[in-house]
């Protein structure tokens, strides 16, 4: 009866933070890359990448933190670390780290960090325009620390708070924000049910030496106040709050041989709904080969086909290394692939 009521709290916890989030998250969809921190939507995981991003029920190692924190309860191992490395669109690069320690009965605690960063460039003038001898960058990072467990056999809960910063030059803005998912693993052929919301936080404003100036309000130097202090006024701008629910299944498992396939629907509060899916097949759970299509029924998506392969060793009887790699076709954009690797103990 206890495990019951904490299941149902979870789960209203859930609704509490769905229905807060309502307005957001279910408004128009014109407002298309108005959201700030838009690296949050570049998913980590070449495992997950390969399956299309389809992960929000299949959430079953590090990189559920991402996806669907309550996987992470679920885990195999006591511990898990990875390392996740792509080389974005346009020179830019991101990075994405992450750590989960299984506390037993107490649950699983997880830290993760994340960084984007865009290669240094001129800063170019309409007076200046190859250059006037200054260069800028731009980085963007976020911090996180959760918690995921297992309230019963079938059921799982999870969360991750973290710290999004982004810099342009000399200006910045930050943000704290909120990951919260359950996974439930139904009594049919062991269908897993997920759903998570995340990015759910305060909004950010760009603030820094860029946004300011020295302004002579009557624009004469011979009279009044001369020099006066001022700054441009910026607007705040929400993070890109996401909703995510996903099924997942054992299509075939046997001795040797495991096909699993999974789908997600994605609602953006920042673009249109749309759908993932994905197909993994595994041999003795050693090596690995992938498959999965992105952004289904998304406009103007330039996302298209995925896949990947990936091997998990033991190296002892309580110590495993994996590696996965993930291609992710962006159409006219050409792709990105993804390089992972981890250790389980």
């Amino acid at each position: 009866m206890k495990r019951k009521n904490i299941i149902l709290n979870s789960v209203l916890i859930l609704m509490l933070l769905f229905s807060s989030s309502y307005a957001q998250l279910f408004r128009s969809t014109s407002k298309v890359g108005t959201t700030a921190a838009q690296f949050l939507k570049i998913a980590p995981g070449a495992r997950s990448i390969a399956m299309g991003d389809a992960f929000t029920a299949l959430a079953d190692d590090i990189y559920a933190i991402y996806y669907n924190p309550a996987g992470v309860a679920r885990m195999n191992g006591n511990t898990e670390v990875s390392f996740n490395h792509a080389e974005w669109l346009a020179d830019m690069t991101y990075d994405f780290a992450a750590g989960a320690m299984n506390l037993g009965d107490f649950g699983v605690i997880t830290a993760s960090f994340t960084s984007f960063s865009v290669p240094e460039d001129l800063v170019r003038t309409f007076e200046n325009p190859e250059g006037d001898g200054r260069t800028w960058d731009a980085a963007s990072i976020a911090v996180g620390m959760g918690y995921a467990k297992n309230l019963t056999d079938r059921f799982s809960i999870g969360f991750q708070a973290k710290y999004v910063r982004e810099r342009v030059w000399n200006s910045s803005a930050s943000a704290f924000a909120l990951d919260v998912g359950t996974l439930y693993r139904t009594p049919f052929n062991d269908l897993m049910i997920g759903a998570a919301i995340s990015n759910f936080g305060s909004t950010m404003k760009l603030d820094g030496r860029d946004i300011r100036f020295n302004h002579d309000p009557n624009d004469n130097l011979d009279t009044g106040p001369n020099n006066i202090p001022a700054l441009y006024r910026t607007d705040e701008f929400d993070l890109p709050l996401t909703f995510r629910i996903g099924l997942s299944m054992n299509v075939m498992n046997n001795r040797y041989f495991r096909a699993t396939v999974a789908v997600d629907a994605v609602h953006p509060n920042d673009n249109t709904e749309y759908m993932n899916s994905g197909l993994e097949l595994a041999y003795d759970e050693l090596f690995f080969v992938r498959a999965g299509y992105k952004s289904l029924f998304k406009d103007n998506s330039e996302e298209r086909w995925t896949y990947g392969f990936g091997i998990k060793y033991g190296l002892l009887d309580n110590l495993k290394v994996y590696m996965n790699y993930g291609y992710a076709n962006y159409h006219r954009l050409e792709n990105v692939q993804f390089i992972d690797i981890g250790l389980i103990f």
